[in-house]
């Protein structure tokens, strides 16, 4: 029996933002002494935006410093060898205002390490790209 043929389509701004609010879990990017350096986190979606909880370290020197990062998420089936992926690229910064702190919230975003992660990171989508694997 032959294989299948994969075929790779890329996906429009709507499906790459309507995939981004069905997973919960990413990897942000970011430039650490100009090598990159690529972390798990665990997010939300506010306006179209990805935002995450963060303690002091790689992600938040980033944001506090307004730093081009990249944020990917996606979903593979290894069996089918099926998937899709979401890139979404900008800056990233503090959210400090009282009532974007207040939407951060009621979206129940609780970091996953352990830890102090009070500070609110968010990543502005400058650039939002997709891909996606089928096979017939």
């Amino acid at each position: 029996m032959a294989a299948t043929v994969a075929v790779i389509r890329f996906l429009d701004q709507e499906r790459c933002r309507e995939l981004l609010t069905e997973a919960s879990v990413g990897r942000v990017a970011v430039v650490v002494n100009g090598v990159p350096e690529v972390v798990p986190v665990n997010y939300g979606v506010l306006d179209g935006d990805v935002v995450f909880r963060s303690g002091t370290g790689t992600k938040l020197h980033a944001a506090l410093a307004e730093q081009p990062v990249s944020f990917e998420v996606d979903r593979i089936d290894e069996a089918t060898r099926t998937g899709w992926s979401v890139l979404l690229s900008g800056t990233s910064s503090i959210v400090s205002d009282p009532d974007e702190r207040a939407k951060v919230e009621a979206l129940g975003l609780d970091a996953w390490a352990p830890g102090r992660r009070d500070d609110i990171v968010r990543v502005r989508a400058d650039l939002v790209s997709g891909r996606e694997i089928t096979r017939p």
